[in-house]
């Protein structure tokens, strides 16, 4: 079973790498974006986006990630899937 903790590591071995970025963000919009995962923090993390789009970071929290509102795909691996924790 995947954790919180084990998201959070997951993401920290990948600050710096291009990610693909799912996003629900309610009433039907789909944020679907790459970027780069530029910092992460105790409850949050960030995500530094291309320049094609008008918001230039997005910040969403680990349980995003684990209830599946945020699905974060890093060289084919998805975070918080069981493979990516031995990423």
């Amino acid at each position: 079973m995947i954790t919180i903790q084990q998201i959070k590591l997951d993401l920290e071995s990948c600050i710096g790498k291009r990610v693909k970025l799912k996003a629900n963000r309610g009433r039907k919009q789909v944020l679907e974006a790459e970027g780069v995962i530029e910092n992460t923090y105790p409850k949050i993390f960030v995500v530094k986006l291309d320049n094609s789009h008008s918001v230039k970071r997005v910040s969403y929290t680990y349980a995003d990630v684990l209830t599946k509102t945020v699905e974060l795909t890093v060289d084919d691996y998805i975070i918080g899937e069981v493979e990516a924790a031995n990423l």
